[in-house]
């Protein structure tokens, strides 16, 4: 069995492992309402699946301010 002579410097050992990192996520794009999302996946923003509609998304009204009496 191979054995190494000398212990790998922790600078060889780093400089060895500063290429594993991981990759930037892919993005595809919407084809209903055209934002970024990931593929294989519900669209955050309309709630869109392989055409139909999975989630429903309600649009979130401002909250009114009430008139002081």
């Amino acid at each position: 069995m191979a054995v190494p002579k000398q212990r790998t410097s922790r600078a060889r050992r780093d400089k060895r492992r500063a290429q594993h990192k991981a990759p930037k996520a892919r993005t595809n794009e919407c084809p209903r309402c055209h934002s970024p999302r990931l593929p294989h996946r519900v669209c955050p923003t309309c709630g869109t699946y392989a055409g139909r509609e999975v989630i429903s998304h309600e649009v979130a009204e401002a909250p009114r301010a009430e008139p002081e009496q």
